[in-house]
């Protein structure tokens, strides 16, 4: 079994340039001096301290030592496997590992040069799958900024219909990309890529703007009584204490009322209560609903319904799917019933039957949104058909 940690005295070699690298040393105490043959002569490349890492590039790509390390002082350095590196570059983000892969690449050609060991310096690095993968989501980021900056998302409204009435009461934002060379981009991958960074918070700004301007459009067309927009929060969104503040002002700005736009957040946030809790806190002060999304998609805890508001539960289309057995109709009569004890409204996504339809009516579902009420349509397919 190898030790914890290793003693080394001044002058004593912990590796050399051209050895095989078992394993890493982070250096807990004492100096390491960094050195390689340049041209048949030695060189020092740098002297490293307490706290810095040693001899995890030749870890890291599986390639022999290229320079040699000796104490300069007695040091203890903690030895680091091989295993625990190839874990953690497993875990890592494809995007990160692509990046310091890259970056180990250009050390591995640059000290060739310096070395005048120019034998693999002048080759051409072949790409590894997982690398093509990171790369492809690096530039698919890229064109997503870009196609954001040229206000080249669109967004879709897809009708929720009042089930007794059969009016269409309001409608969801969905954000659709169509990419000039691989046409409609797929909302589960760039909404998912945006999520990863900070691009869907302007993401976010730029669909809740857009929302607003199209409820601006609706009352111009004569919309009696104006539809609400609902439109989905992510958790970065959220965080945002001046979120309430910012859509407000889009509202007043254009004479709209805070009960038509509609923010859902999905049903895996709303396990932070306290986070949650002020949001529909600040939402209920100032007239805005606050839906619960996507309620029954695997995170189900009634304990949130307890001290959390909500205005609307949206049941997710896997419930509506069991409407052709026994269990589902009853499962979902009993949503029904428990939304109705707690004053929401409930609105049934993924409705594609006038079965499913007639079974909801049946047991007091209030909305209804799915293909058979309608496709996210363009604003201009919405006005066309009013």
């Amino acid at each position: 079994m190898q030790p914890y940690s290793e003693l080394f005295k001044a002058g004593e070699l912990v590796f050399a340039e051209g050895d095989a690298p078992s394993g890493a040393y982070l250096i807990e105490s004492g100096r390491i001096e960094i050195s390689t043959t340049q041209l048949g002569e030695p060189r020092v490349l740098g002297v490293l301290g307490p706290g810095m890492l040693l001899g995890e590039m030749a870890v890291l790509d599986e390639s022999t030592r290229t320079a040699t390390a000796r104490a300069l002082t007695d040091c203890r350095l903690i030895l680091i496997g091989k295993d625990q590196f190839a874990e953690r570059l497993a875990a890592a983000d494809p995007v990160v590992r692509a990046l310091l892969m890259s970056q180990l690449t250009r050390y591995r050609s640059a000290l060739a040069t310096l070395t005048g060991d120019t034998r693999d310096a002048g080759s051409a690095a072949t790409v590894e799958p997982h690398e093509a993968f990171a790369l492809g989501k690096i530039r698919l980021e890229s064109e997503l900024r870009a196609a954001l900056e040229r206000k080249e998302l669109e967004l879709r409204l897809q009708p929720i219909e009042e089930i007794v009435s059969g009016r269409i009461a309001g409608y969801e934002a969905l954000v659709r990309w169509t990419h000039p060379e691989r046409g409609a981009v797929s909302p589960a991958e760039f909404i998912r890529l945006a999520e990863e960074t900070s691009l869907i918070l302007p993401i976010g700004d730029y669909v809740l703007e857009r929302a607003c301007d199209m409820l601006v459009e609706l009352r111009k067309r004569g919309f009696k009584p104006l539809p609400f927009i609902a439109a989905n929060l992510s958790g970065r969104q959220i965080d945002d204490p001046t979120l309430v503040e910012r859509i407000l002002a889009l509202l007043r700005a254009r004479d709209l009322p805070p009960d038509r736009l509609k923010l859902e957040v999905t049903e895996s946030l709303v396990m932070d209560h306290a986070r949650i809790g002020e949001l529909l806190a600040r939402c209920h002060a100032v007239g805005m609903p606050v839906a619960l999304d996507d309620f029954g998609t695997g995170y189900s805890n009634l304990g949130p319904l307890l001290t959390l508001n909500f205005d609307q539960i949206k049941l997710d289309a896997s419930f509506i799917r069991a409407l052709d057995r026994p269990r589902g109709v009853a499962m979902v009569g009993v949503i029904v019933g428990m939304a109705h004890a707690l004053d929401c409204d409930l609105i049934a996504e993924g409705v594609e039957t006038r079965e499913q339809r007639e079974v909801l009516h049946r047991l007091g579902c209030r909305y209804a949104q799915g293909w058979l009420v309608g496709k996210p349509l363009s604003l201009e397919d919405v006005l066309g058909r009013h």
